[in-house]
């Protein structure tokens, strides 16, 4: 039997794109971004994710050092983005990343979504 497809809340942090610029994201998943959607700008980082938390969505970000010290077990998670990575390559790579996972997949941990980055769960 087939996997249950699971509609991740996601949160994107103020360095990236807006939402606009990952169309399959944007129509698979309830996708926010913390200063074009909710008008947060300039939040720091931990009530970032004390929102994120609060709403469970798996932050996506760039900005991992400051995000992981973070991580709690009961978090929905982080998701590391490659700064160098184009807008459509981030697109299609996170896509298929929550496509492939359930929420499980994400709780308390980090999860890169370049291949060659060490993976971390809370502490």
């Amino acid at each position: 039997m087939p996997k249950r497809f699971y509609k991740h809340k996601t949160l994107l942090d103020e360095q990236v794109s807006p939402r606009q610029y990952f169309p399959d994201l944007n129509e698979r998943f309830d996708v926010k971004h913390i200063k074009h959607d909710l008008n947060l700008a300039s939040l720091p980082d931990p009530q970032v994710y004390k929102f994120a938390v609060a709403q469970g969505r798996i932050i996506l970000t760039k900005n991992v050092k400051d995000f992981r010290p973070l991580l709690r077990e009961d978090s929905p998670g982080i998701i590391g983005i490659p700064e160098i990575w184009s807008n459509s390559r981030v697109d299609t790579k996170l896509t298929a990343l929550l496509t492939r996972h359930g929420p499980n997949y994400f709780r308390g941990r980090y999860r890169p979504l370049a291949a060659e980055e060490p993976q971390s769960q809370a502490a």
